[in-house]
């Protein structure tokens, strides 16, 4: 990583960006319409049941007015919740199947109606309807009567009573998690039906309104002139070009000044093409780079013969693996950061504990483990038919070659390894990548690690009685606690169990123009806060 100047700048920078405060740009004022380009396919709904996108997400999280949210204000805050239209945290009943929410008065849509417990009640409704087909659909599924919602035979799940500004939810089970998912539901107009197309405009409670769609053309959104919210807005609003046809169309706007952000992939940043640092150094000005929850690793599949009941192979296999030749090939230095764990920097309880060597395999420690525990010394090796991921895998091949093992790689379409080989455990190791979606660290380490999401979630079927136990407990603590038990927890399963090869997390890369202040990023721009100098 140091053999240039410029790669030595860069690993500087992104060691900087995991530590740096992210708010910038005190020299502000409020009002202004913010302008943002983005491509027209990036944008796949408006409607947030169907908003998953990076891009849709940030337009979208200015017009949600949620039970409890994250704040705008600062990265460390922000991934901790908080209420926002609830009056506080939910009161849970002794066997914690029953969650009762008290909203807030004062919180109104755009068009001046008074948000009620219904709003949240169907916001649940429209995730669940099987037309709508909702990514966040498996998130509600635990709600009493969600199941026949979901198989079409009623409107609204049994287990959510809206009265008043009471918002009461039954669950078929103690979820640990629970309040992570629903906390950050979108209030929406109780009348409100669910659309499979995505609905375009409807009134809004959040600090912004979509005011204008033309698809394929332009979003405009204003200011909610009734937000009686406490997240910060400075911006009258926001004007969306959706006329790019490429993500080099994007940038040269922003750069030009042309707009104030844009959303692109992070390999479109990359160096030395653009010459962000040279231009603009990183995490000063216009350029920031901020470590995101997107992981790229490869699953040990503990029900084989090859890995069961064998983790000294499993930490070889993470001694022998060049972390940064795997980065190269996967979207370059400049896109991702390595890593020898499994929670991402930013999740709450996260410890950076350096357990395997990040720059360069350390052979001498990876043999001295496999030594007697290769059995078979074969392994098969299951990645999806993709350029950069074939390359990958024959890296790990001729890295694993050196302690033995004699790797066979087998390249499918997305679909057969995502759907059917990955869920049936019928490989030694597998490409695994994953993204939580929410900051709490049981989205990543119970869903990749306990067995009971094995057939789901947990891909390399790990499945120890004494791990299942620490990673239920951490799950059933709060508050501070819980995030310090998660935080141990990644590291005791990375140094002694290893159920991963944990190769590295993505970087989320952001462009602004010279006029952009009040930089937040969570770890992507948020919009909200924005301001303009």
């Amino acid at each position: 990583m140091g053999r240039t100047k410029l790669l030595a700048t860069l690993a500087l920078a992104l060691g900087v960006a995991v530590f740096t405060t992210t708010a910038f740009g005190s020299d502000s004022r409020s009002g202004g319409i913010a302008h943002i380009v983005l491509k027209s396919d990036d944008l796949d709904s408006l409607d947030y049941a169907l908003s998953y996108n990076d891009a849709s997400f940030a337009l979208v999280d200015t017009t949600c007015a949620r039970l409890i949210g994250y704040s705008d204000t600062s990265l460390s805050k922000g991934l901790r919740l908080e209420p926002e239209v609830a009056t506080g945290f939910p009161h849970v009943s002794r066997d914690r199947k029953t969650y009762t929410f008290t909203l807030r008065r004062g919180f109104r849509f755009n068009d001046g109606t008074p948000v009620r417990a219904n709003a949240f009640a169907n916001s649940i409704n429209r995730l669940l309807a099987p037309a709508v087909k909702s990514k966040l659909a498996p998130y509600m599924q635990d709600i009493v009567g969600a199941d026949r919602v979901l198989a079409g035979k009623a409107d609204a799940p049994t287990g959510v009573v809206a009265h008043g500004l009471t918002l009461v939810i039954r669950l078929t089970h103690p979820l640990p998690d629970f309040l992570f998912r629903v906390g950050s539901l979108c209030a929406v107009p109780p009348t409100l039906p669910p659309d499979p197309e995505g609905a375009g405009r409807y009134p809004a409670a959040g600090p912004y309104y979509i005011s204008d769609y033309r698809a394929d053309e332009k979003v405009s959104l204003r200011r909610n002139p009734f937000y009686a919210g406490r997240r910060p807005h400075h911006v009258d609003g926001f004007d969306v070009d959706l006329s790019p046809t490429g993500y080099g169309e994007v940038l040269d706007k922003i750069e030009r000044g042309g707009a104030d952000w844009g959303w692109a992939p992070a390999d479109e940043y990359r160096e030395p093409v653009r010459h962000l640092v040279a231009k603009y150094g990183v995490n000063r000005s216009r350029f920031f780079l901020t470590p995101g929850f997107g992981f790229f690793g490869f699953a040990l599949n503990s029900s084989r013969p090859l890995f069961r009941d064998n983790p000294k192979l499993r930490q070889a296999i993470n001694f022998a693996v060049d972390r940064t030749a795997l980065r190269r090939l996967t979207g370059g230095l400049f896109a991702s950061r390595a890593t020898d764990q499994y929670l991402p920097p930013l999740m709450p309880g996260y410890e950076d504990a350096r357990i395997y060597p990040l720059d360069k395999p350390d052979l001498t420690r990876a043999e001295a483990l496999a030594r007697g525990n290769t059995r078979s010394g074969r392994a098969v090796l299951y990645t999806v038919a993709r350029p950069e991921m074939i390359a990958a895998a024959q890296q790990v091949k001729s890295d694993l070659a050196k302690i033995g093992l004699d790797v066979e790689i087998k390249a499918v379409s997305k679909t057969a390894w995502f759907y059917r080989i990955a869920p049936s455990g019928q490989f030694d190791i597998g490409f695994q990548p994953w993204g939580a979606d929410y900051f709490d660290p049981f989205s990543v380490l119970n869903v990749l690690f306990d067995g009971s999401f094995i057939g789901s979630t947990n891909w390399g079927r790990f499945d120890s009685p004494y791990y299942n136990r620490l990673l239920r407990r951490a799950a059933s603590l709060k508050g501070e606690a819980r995030f310090a038990a998660y935080g141990a927890l990644d590291v005791k399963l990375a140094r002694d169990a290893a159920p991963m090869l944990a190769v590295s997390i993505s970087n989320t890369p952001t462009l602004v123009s010279k006029r952009t202040g009040c930089r937040v990023f969570r770890p992507q721009l948020d919009l909200t806060a924005m301001c303009l100098r």
